[in-house]
């Protein structure tokens, strides 16, 4: 059953100001949108959502591994942050950045602070990186972050990391958290093998790509400008993918428990997330739900009351 929730988050708001593509130290997108530049022509960094984390000094981080590759050859990679050293085999949770599927990077400074604060509970944490639009477009990033499960799974990933192969969770915000639930979606059976996950922590994704999900809680041309893009399609009229890339079509009973975070006013309309919601309950799939007042988006609600319910989450379902 999904649980509703209701609690003060602090945020800036968001407007729907596309932004250019980011630096790798740039802040994301879902942060960006609302600041106003501070001094030197840098936008400031106002301290909300994940930014008012504080990472402990015993996090062990590994940058730039190397998990699989692109079909042209490119390396794609991934950082690890290690809680300290446990006497038995440790959850893992597979974190995956936003930006529109077209920029973002896994070490940028707030994603980091998401390696870092999901490290500080406990979960050896990748945060991962994939391949971009227009360099690639949907079903590729897809593809690439179940390379990635399949990268853990590796039998000396299991022993190098010490992590168990059965308690794999996936986490996302923006367009990330779209990647995070259709990793956790997509496919059928035991979430404890291959490229299944035993738990999904999504924030402000969009759920449904197509014409009809694109209008949900009033969608703008702007937002269906960037999910065209990435489906790569012309028109609304015509965009065979956009079913396949919506996770509000994926779900079944076989599924990992999902949680589902945004905010009243956010930049994806938090109807997306209650339609990913309705979708999950109809297949019988164990979720949570929780819309925060205010116009958030992303990692810009992981205060640390959003932190506390998504932790809570991923310990229940991963240990």
């Amino acid at each position: 059953m999904a649980n509703a929730g209701s609690a003060q988050a602090s945020a800036s708001p968001a407007d729907a100001t596309r932004q250019a593509a980011a630096s790798p130290t740039a802040a994301p997108a879902e942060l960006v949108a609302g600041a106003r530049g501070a001094g030197r022509g840098m936008p400031s960094r106002p301290r909300v959502g994940i930014r008012t984390f504080i990472a402990p000094t015993d996090i062990h981080i590994e940058a730039n591994e190397r998990y699989a590759s692109t079909a042209d050859g490119a390396p794609l990679r991934l950082d690890v942050c290690s809680p300290p050293a446990a006497s038995g085999p440790r959850p893992a949770v597979l974190s995956i950045h936003g930006g529109s599927w077209t920029h973002g990077d896994k070490a940028n400074a707030d994603w980091r602070s998401v390696c870092e604060w999901l490290a500080s509970e406990g979960f050896v944490t990748f945060s991962v990186d994939y391949s971009l639009v227009p360099t690639a477009v949907y079903p590729t990033a897809v593809d690439e972050l179940q390379h990635a499960i399949a990268w853990l799974r590796a039998p000396a990933n299991v022993d190098r990391y010490n992590i168990d192969p059965r308690r794999i969770g996936v986490f996302g915000g923006s367009a990330g958290g779209n990647l995070a639930a259709m990793v956790g979606l997509r496919g059928h059976g035991d979430v404890h093998r291959g490229t299944r996950v035993a738990a999904v922590a999504e924030l402000s994704g969009p759920t449904d790509l197509t014409a009809a999900g694109m209008r949900l809680g009033g969608g703008g041309p702007w937002l269906r400008g960037i999910e065209l893009d990435y489906l790569g399609c012309r028109s609304t009229l015509y965009c065979p993918p956009a079913r396949d890339a919506s996770p509000v079509f994926q779900a079944d009973r076989s599924d990992p428990p999902v949680f589902i975070g945004g905010s009243e006013h956010d930049l994806v309309p938090s109807a997306q997330g209650e339609a990913l919601a309705a979708a999950l309950q109809r297949a019988g799939v164990p979720h949570t739900i929780r819309i925060v007042p205010g116009s958030g988006h992303s990692i810009g609600i992981l205060d640390a009351g959003m932190r506390r319910d998504v932790a809570a989450f991923l310990h229940a379902h991963l240990g």
